[in-house]
């Protein structure tokens, strides 16, 4: 903590106190520079992570919401609740790391449809399906054969040979 009076970044803790609602913790502290003393409050961060909607409205990060995506996706699919959840913690890192506290679902929804992408095609095709919001047909069958071609571009490799 820098001393308000000489800015000297060293000193020492002299009290601690929890306020009355058990809210904050009062710390009374005395530089070690200059010698004199100075009050801090600790409280815990409230600002909530927010995501802002393809039609500008903001609302929490809810973690649940992109667990419950994936499961759906991945409804009577072999991929592992730990891979789902390690997906939905590389989602929320991605909010919790921006500066704004604040980040824009369709750089969300990327992340998860990448990282779905490499888990498995057909969860990734379900869960495409609901986030890109295919208006028909034709645009539904546009992804199907992208990801065909990057699956036919990958080399199979067969008794050790390319």
């Amino acid at each position: 903590m820098k001393c308000p009076f000489c800015a000297f970044l060293n000193d020492k803790v002299v009290d601690s106190r929890e306020s009355k609602e058990a809210d904050s913790i009062r710390r009374r502290r005395e530089c070690l520079q200059c010698g004199k003393r100075f009050t801090t409050y600790e409280r815990i961060d409230e600002i909530p992570y927010m995501v802002v909607k393809k039609d500008g409205r903001r609302e929490r990060f809810d973690r649940q919401k992109v667990l419950s995506g994936l499961l759906h996706a991945c409804e009577k699919r072999p991929v592992a609740i730990s891979k789902l959840e390690q997906i939905v913690n590389d989602a929320e890192s991605y909010v919790i790391d921006s500066a704004e506290r604040e980040r824009k679902t369709s750089e969300i929804g990327e992340l998860i449809m990448n990282r779905l992408r490499k888990l498995d095609k057909v969860a990734y095709v379900r869960f495409a399906s609901v986030y890109l919001d295919f208006k028909d047909v034709k645009e539904f069958m546009l992804e199907l054969k992208d990801l065909v071609q990057a699956k036919e571009a990958v080399p199979v490799v067969k008794s050790g040979k390319v």
